[in-house]
């Protein structure tokens, strides 16, 4: 099954209060950018997820939402479901998307940091 048209073109007019948003298929899901930044994706169903990190995991988890676990994947990644209501409500979503877009930002610039550091121990 993958996410049809009309699922990925409401959720993208959804997230636009929050900026720039692009999208792109990938592996039967949406991949979403938001100002560039990938941030979020749509699965199969059609369940949307946000990119998570230490700022944001609370929001979710008190929330009750699950990972994200992918069939093909070894394991979770840093990728949580987002309510529904949220989803419905763009002055939330906003914020949960914008929470989003810097938890990915933290995460880059955390991986950047590690790389240069194993690259120095060399």
């Amino acid at each position: 099954m993958s996410v049809s048209k009309e699922c990925e073109s409401f959720v993208v007019e959804q997230l636009a209060a929050a900026g720039s948003v692009g999208s792109r298929r990938m592996f039967g899901g949406v991949g979403l950018y938001l100002d560039d930044v990938f941030c979020a994706l749509i699965d199969s169903t059609g369940r949307v997820y946000f990119r998570v990190g230490d700022s944001n995991r609370g929001d979710f988890e008190a929330e009750g939402m699950q990972q994200f676990l992918p069939k093909s994947a070894g394991g979770a990644m840093p990728y949580f479901e987002i309510p529904i209501r949220v989803l419905e409500d763009q002055d939330e979503l906003r914020t949960w998307a914008l929470r989003a877009r810097s938890a990915a930002i933290a995460a880059s610039e955390a991986k950047g940091r590690k790389s240069r550091r194993k690259r120095a121990n060399r």
